[in-house]
């Protein structure tokens, strides 16, 4: 059986799915070639240029309907989990450090100056902080907090979905580093 009975006994999928993995190597293979042409200083062939454009054209037409489609899965598997409950379980595990962490940075406030020379200071520092951590726990376990979590981050892929969608991700200016 020769290459043309072969192809004319494809189905429309086959033959489609056929010419993406050719694409797909095509690509590979060009970008390697230009890659090993510009390391020794040629040019890139015309042809290896074309299918350069070809794959970036390719890859801008696919991105941004993938981009949603993964965010559209990422939301729904965000939605099904409780993380306030694991940051509460997290609190519980570190707890005794929690507690040092906050005494060690109370003690480095320069606001505590005076008020850390008074009786009892350490204990009030120390019942301040573990009524803290308890109440946190206690919030981070209400369904209440999972709920306004969950809208949280629900809220937040819509918004980053509708700037994918309108590509207001383009227009925004690189992002500066902070002064060191």
């Amino acid at each position: 059986m020769n290459l043309g009975d072969r192809l004319e006994s494809l189905s429309a999928w086959q033959l489609v799915a056929l010419i993406v993995v050719v694409l797909f190597f095509l690509a590979i293979g060009s970008a390697l070639l230009t890659a090993v042409l510009v390391r020794r200083g040629l040019r890139t062939p015309w042809a290896v240029r074309r299918i350069n454009r070809l794959r970036e054209w390719v890859i801008s037409l696919v991105k941004r309907p993938i981009t949603i489609m993964v965010l559209d899965e990422v939301a729904d598997v965000i939605q099904t989990g409780h993380y306030t409950q694991n940051i509460a379980a997290a609190v519980v595990e570190n707890h005794d450090e929690l507690k040092r962490l906050v005494v060690e940075k109370v003690r480095q406030d320069p606001n505590v100056r005076l008020v850390g020379r008074l009786p009892g200071y350490e204990t009030v520092v120390s019942e301040v902080t573990e009524t803290t951590l308890r109440v946190l726990v206690d919030m981070l376990g209400d369904p209440r907090m999972d709920e306004l979590v969950s809208d949280l981050l629900r809220n937040n892929l819509q918004q980053i979905k509708r700037a994918v969608r309108e590509r207001d991700h383009e227009n925004v200016p690189p992002h500066v580093p902070p002064d060191l």
